[in-house]
Formats: C-alpha cells, structure tokens, sequence
C-alpha cells in the first residue's frame, strides 16, 4: 500500500488485493454500486486468478475508484501475442472530476506499455472522449454472419445446468483444452468464460455429446448468436450449427471472427454502448484484417 496524493487529497493506492477479504468486499462493493454485479461468486469459484488485476485507490477503508488489467494471452492470424485488456474502470460517484481514473489509467500503461504486444478496452458512449488522452484511438470490429435453413423440428444439443459442479468441470476442462476456432482466439480464457457461463450466461450453454464439444450461445428470435465453441479436435461449423438449431432459426451471428470466413456476410460490429480503443499505433489490426475480439473475452 502506497499513500498518494491527488488533487491535494490522500488516497491509499493498492493493487492486486483479491485475496484480501476486507479489500475484495470494498471491491464488490463498488463494482456492485457503479455496475450492477460483483465478483464474490467468481472468486468464491476458484476463478478468480492471476490473469485478471484490479489497480485501485482508497479514502480510508473504502475503495473509491478502481481500473483493472487483464492479461490476455492470444492467437491472431497464427501468431502468438500477450495484450493487456484494460476494464472495469469505475469512480464512486463522490469522487468523480477528481483526477483519480486518470492517475490509475497511468499507472496500468506505465506498468505494462513495454510489456505487452497492445492494449486495449472497450468503453461506454460517457467516456469517449476520456481515453484518447492516454494515446488510443477508436477502432472497429467486423462480425460475421450466414443465413440457414434446417428443417429439424426440434435442437438436438442439451443445456447444461451450470449449477452443478460436474458441469462447471466439464466447461472448464474443455475451455482449458480447446483449439483454436477463431482467427483472434483467447488461448485459456477459462477465467472470463467462467465468469460469464456462472452468471449473465448461465442458461446459455450447450453440450453436443456426441461430438464432444460445448457451445456457448443464444437465441434472440429467428437468430442464433453463437458466442463461442470448446473442443479438443477439429469440428465442422456448418454441423455444429445444424445440431443448435431447428427450422424456426434463419441466421446465425458469429460472436468471434471464424477461421474460414468464405461465403459469410460479414458487417461493422459495434455492441450495446460502446466502442473499442487500442493504442493508436496498433489501429489497423482489427479493420485491414477484419476481426472481432470474442465477445466472451470482454472485461
């Protein structure tokens, strides 16, 4: 713990404090305030691990303003790359205007700007104008798309009750030991896959027995949004589709960029509010070669 002062007040800084049980509550307490979620359950899970590390900022024994640094192992266009994803980048309300967002998105750059092949976030609409400051510059995705028919009257692939431990494993397990589908692939992402699968997207992932492999997806009306895919061998999409779907289902939205991207639609990505920063020397990556970052990846 380091005292710092910031605009003529003392502030505690610290970081990487997960396993601190006073700390971690502080923590939960405000991403709970400013986002609507926590990470107890994450951490209580065992998912909590080394890769994901909060850099925050104390008034006493309470944790005002926080940002976090994942390191992001990856595969983009064969070729092995370390990236840094900043996120959860939150401000108590009362402490806002105050410089302390800017004095830890300095410290999370200086710590690993030479350490890293990029870094990157994804920020809300409120803070577009916030991030430039430190050097990066909007970018865009690009998504992918295809339309289908299948005339199965029912979706062979079963759900999997992501409340019983056996699953949990199972997930894990196959997140640990899967090939790469994608183009920009997130080698081992258990931790975020984790986090999602246990909460947001609990209901969302299927098991296809025979061949072995676990989906993650969602269906919003005729269209399936086909988040991300675990297996230890090669599959065929076009099967892996087939057995998620029935005759109801007419597109399927890719939440990462396919390997073979021949014969699918392809369209600017853009989610929800927010919009994608790199460092501005890294800019073009994602537009020349038209790539996505897994939606499952997003911290």
């Amino acid at each position: 713990m380091d005292q710092v002062l910031i605009n003529g007040k003392k502030y505690t800084y610290i970081k990487d404090f997960k396993h601190n049980d006073l700390l971690r509550k502080s923590y939960n307490e405000l991403t709970q305030k400013i986002y609507g979620f926590d990470f107890e359950q994450w951490y209580q899970g065992g998912y909590w691990g080394s890769g994901y590390r909060p850099y925050s900022l104390m008034d006493g024994e309470n944790i005002v303003a926080s940002v976090a640094a994942s390191i992001v192992n990856c595969l983009v266009l064969g070729e092995r790359k370390r990236y840094i994803q900043i996120g959860t980048v939150m401000t108590d309300s009362v402490y806002r205007n105050q410089g302390l967002a800017r004095y830890l998105m300095e410290k999370v750059i200086e710590e690993y700007n030479n350490k890293c092949d990029m870094i990157y976030l994804f920020a809300n609409d409120g803070a577009l104008e916030f991030y430039p400051k430190f050097g990066f510059t909007s970018t865009s995705e690009y998504q992918y798309s295809k339309t289908i028919i299948n005339e199965n009257e029912d979706i062979v692939a079963e759900k999997l009750d992501m409340s019983l431990e056996n699953n949990k494993k199972l997930l894990v397990e196959k997140a640990n030991n899967s090939i790469s589908m994608s183009k920009l692939t997130i080698l081992k992402n258990v931790a975020q896959v984790m986090f999602y699968c246990t909460s947001f997207m609990s209901d969302n992932v299927y098991y296809l027995r025979e061949e072995n492999v676990i989906v993650i997806a969602e269906f919003h009306g005729d269209t399936l949004h086909l988040q991300d895919i675990f297996s230890d061998s090669e599959v065929d999409l076009d099967i892996i589709i087939k057995l998620l779907t029935n005759k109801e289902v007419k597109t399927v939205d890719f939440g990462f960029t396919p390997n073979d991207v021949n014969n699918y639609d392809i369209k600017l990505f853009r989610q929800d509010d927010t919009t994608l920063f790199v460092m501005e020397d890294k800019a073009e990556l994602l537009q020349d070669n038209k790539l996505m970052f897994p939606l499952l990846s997003h911290a």
